[in-house]
């Protein structure tokens, strides 16, 4: 089972926007030794809690960080964007890093509405084009626009030899539908919805219809996880993200708690019927019981890889977090 990272680029209470950033980075380096296959890298907008608005840039200087690790953004917010821009930023960076990119590509607004329509200029950014956009960018990345089209003669540049893995994200049978029919690989977000993402995955192989870049389905499950020495230091752990969540719910843009703040936390028995439901989407407990969790996760989705995403109220704790993780799965050794 291939393991992979997912890193939102987390600003902890107490810390600066441009730390989590160092820390996004320092992370990929750490990961890379461990043997994870993948980094990926998220897209949000004036979230006080994550760093990074612009995956694609931090993506040049992670690839030009790291040598063997496979990176790529999980992922660039199409509907915002041109499909044809988009395209030459990742011919860029193929040529820059041929071989190692993958595009990643969701159709979700990463922040409030208020956001979102400053974002689109004042005009909200609907994604009923979504899937016309998708063809357009998967097109201008292959020199693949149809004979006859209004922009055949365009020059997506820089002219390179290789192109980047393009995935669909999602957390509902959306994207994994349309994943199957455009015949591309698709990623589904668990730490989002932790409820029928088996099914959704499953049905996209049933599906599938092949394609020149994809002939064969590939899956990827991205799984929210902690990692602690034991199942008790685990819980531990827990305690930033499951106040972080339910910041969210209540709407509270705030850093990622630290530990000394959510053990101080005023909790109402509501935010404690919250907090258990909220855990439906976190795979918690020391290694060995991670370990099951993720490989029956992996078994029930039929999925052909996992993707961690970890916040902790602790950097050291993260990475600590994703050590244990790659020992108890044998991640450096052969095969």
């Amino acid at each position: 089972m291939r393991l992979s990272v997912l890193d939102q680029s987390p600003i902890i209470s107490g810390h600066t926007a441009a730390q989590a950033v160092h820390e996004t980075i320092r992370l990929a380096k750490a990961v890379e030794k461990l043997g994870y296959h993948r980094y990926w890298l998220a897209e949000h907008h004036s979230i006080a809690a994550l760093a990074d608005p612009c995956p694609e840039i931090l993506l040049a200087r992670l690839a030009a960080e790291t040598t063997t690790l496979r990176v790529g953004t999980g992922g660039i917010l199409l509907p915002y964007y041109s499909p044809f821009k988009v395209a030459e930023q990742f011919r860029m960076l193929e040529a820059l890093y041929p071989g190692r990119l993958d595009l990643g590509i969701g159709r979700a607004p990463g922040g409030d509405r208020m956001t979102t329509l400053a974002m689109g200029e004042g005009r909200y950014p609907g994604a009923e084009h979504f899937p016309e956009q998708v063809q357009y960018l998967v097109a201008y990345l292959d020199n693949a626009l149809p004979e006859g089209h209004a922009f055949t003669g365009v020059k997506v540049m820089p002219e390179v030899s290789t192109a980047p893995r393009v995935w669909l994200l999602g957390s509902s049978d959306y994207s994994g539908a349309l994943a199957s029919q455009l015949g591309l690989r698709f990623a589904f977000a668990h730490f989002i919805s932790g409820d029928g993402g088996d099914a959704v995955m499953r049905e996209f192989k049933r599906r599938y219809q092949p394609s020149p870049r994809e002939p064969e389905p590939h899956s990827l499950l991205c799984v929210a996880a902690i990692c602690g020495e034991s199942d008790a230091e685990a819980e531990r752990l827990a305690a930033s993200i499951d106040l972080r969540r339910l910041n969210m719910d209540h709407g509270v843009n705030a850093p990622v708690p630290t530990y000394e703040e959510a053990r101080a936390y005023p909790y109402t028995d509501a935010d404690r019927r919250r907090i258990t439901h909220n855990r439906r989407r976190l795979v918690l407990g020391g290694p060995e019981t991670i370990r099951k969790q993720l490989l029956e996760l992996a078994q029930e989705s039929e999925a052909d890889e996992l993707m961690i995403v970890t916040i902790t109220g602790d950097y050291e704790d993260r990475l600590k977090s994703y050590e244990r993780i790659a020992q108890v799965f044998d991640l450096r050794q052969p095969g």
